[in-house]
């Protein structure tokens, strides 16, 4: 398991709490977070948890965090987990693994969730509801039916991202989703519900450019794909 995370000293302790016990399970073969360049005692709170602990300086974001991950990690199935949720539960590494472990035609495991805005049960992910899904139904509609397409919940195998790689920053989880699709086809990513999931709500200054990065590498996509 591969978690980056950056300033994200108030969750990762009860992120880790909840799936340490796979590790000790066996369920888990590595547990590493990767602390990208936080101006917190995000590393020093996971260090305490008796993981390994990745420092990484320098661009390519959430992106070239989980790269870095992959680098240092040997395991054939690889877990991706945010480290900004506050509601993470043990049943979210079965959950995530399952399908992988049971069909060998899947590639790539995406979760799905409720957000909670602020007071209302929904709302959240309004760059998944305002960029990322039309994008999808537009460009690739085979896709169009996920719903939390750049959910950081993300399960998939090393071979995959021997294949296709992981792009930097916002682009990531759009990027091999697409990737996947198009190279293994729609039928290889499943989709798991993970109930409801609770984390902190960016400004829209924020999500701004998270949306931007997030339809150019749609585009790309669709216009290599036209080649």
């Amino acid at each position: 398991m591969i978690i980056p995370a950056r300033d994200e000293e108030s969750t990762i302790g009860g992120v880790l709490e909840a799936v340490l016990p796979h590790q000790r399970s066996g369920l888990l073969d590595e547990l590493i977070v990767v602390d990208d360049g936080s101006s917190d005692a995000t590393a020093e709170v996971a260090a305490r948890e008796g993981v390994t602990v990745l420092r990484r300086h320098g661009g390519g974001g959430k992106g070239a965090a989980m790269a870095a991950g992959v680098e240092a990690s040997s395991s054939e199935l690889l877990l991706f987990l945010d480290g900004d949720v506050e509601n993470t539960t043990e049943h979210f590494v079965p959950r995530m693994l399952g399908p992988l472990l049971l069909d060998p035609e899947l590639m790539l495991v995406k979760a799905f969730y409720e957000r909670p805005f602020g007071d209302e049960p929904t709302g959240g992910g309004r760059v998944t509801e305002l960029t990322a899904r039309p994008a999808l139904a537009v460009l690739y509609p085979e896709l169009a039916q996920l719903r939390q397409p750049l959910a950081g919940e993300t399960a998939t195998r090393r071979l995959v991202v021997e294949k296709v790689g992981l792009e930097p920053g916002y682009r990531v989880e759009m990027g091999l989703l697409i990737d996947v699709a198009l190279q293994w086809g729609a039928a290889s990513i499943a989709e798991v519900d993970l109930g409801v999931r609770i984390h902190r709500n960016r400004p829209l200054v924020d999500l701004a450019p998270m949306a931007r990065e997030i339809l150019a590498v749609a585009l790309e996509r669709a216009a290599g794909a036209q080649l």
